[in-house]
């Protein structure tokens, strides 16, 4: 038994918030000689004396397990140009679930996209942003992910522009009246850099939410974990 599951303060409150509502059993003495947390049946004990069925308990914390860190954002100049999340899903999609998911993904992003399968990968694009399903080792997973491509093009259009400003500064030497042009080239470039950096991370932690809560539907959708 001492290697059975136990969860930490912050994974009960998680469990217990996903079964129902937020309800955190704080008031429960430690056993001093078990290890830190509580098991899962500990968890489905207390459950039943605030009214959530076992069952539920048992799939919140099924949710619990199937989560993934957060995956690394991709970097232009150290601006995020990437969004993307997985989560672990308990079966494949049936033909009604996956058009449901698509429908979500048109209205959440305010695209139509393609769809399209090979095999047991189901797929779904527009442009960059992608939505797949596809069996893992162990189950099946739904990816999503997007690369801000414009990001990279105004990026470079930076780059150009405060290279030009050195190099014609350079070539005028110290004509005074080529300088408002230099500055002028010079300017452009900086504020294509203030405005990537301003609208970048803005943009890429709306992807994340928005891919989180297509995820968390996604899971809502197929219900309690059951084989097949």
């Amino acid at each position: 038994m001492s290697d059975e599951r136990r969860y930490s303060d912050d994974e009960v409150a998680a469990i217990f918030e996903a079964a129902s509502r937020p309800v955190a059993p704080r008031d429960e003495p430690a056993d001093p000689a078990s290890p830190v947390g509580l098991t899962l049946a500990r968890l489905q004990e207390i459950g039943r004396e605030v009214g959530i069925a076992p069952e539920q308990i048992a799939e919140a914390a099924a949710a619990l397990e199937r989560r993934r860190p957060p995956i690394p954002r991709r970097t232009d100049l150290g601006m995020p140009v990437s969004a993307a999340h997985i989560v672990d899903i308990p079966r494949p999609l049936t033909d009604r679930e996956w058009s449901l998911v698509v429908a979500d993904l048109r209205e959440t992003f305010g695209a139509w996209g393609r769809e399209g399968s090979q095999g047991e990968t189901r797929m779904w694009w527009n442009n960059n942003l992608h939505a797949v399903v596809e069996p893992t080792q162990t189950g099946y997973r739904l990816r999503l992910g997007t690369l801000k491509a414009d990001g990279f093009a105004m990026n470079r259009v930076g780059m150009v522009a405060m290279a030009m400003s050195v190099v014609v500064a350079f070539v005028v030497g110290g004509n005074a009246d080529a300088l408002p042009g230099v500055l002028a080239i010079g300017s452009m470039g900086a504020g294509v850099f203030a405005f990537n950096a301003l609208r970048l991370p803005r943009w890429a932690r709306l992807r994340e939410r928005q891919m989180q809560e297509v995820a968390e539907r996604t899971l809502a959708l197929l219900g309690p974990t059951r084989s097949g």
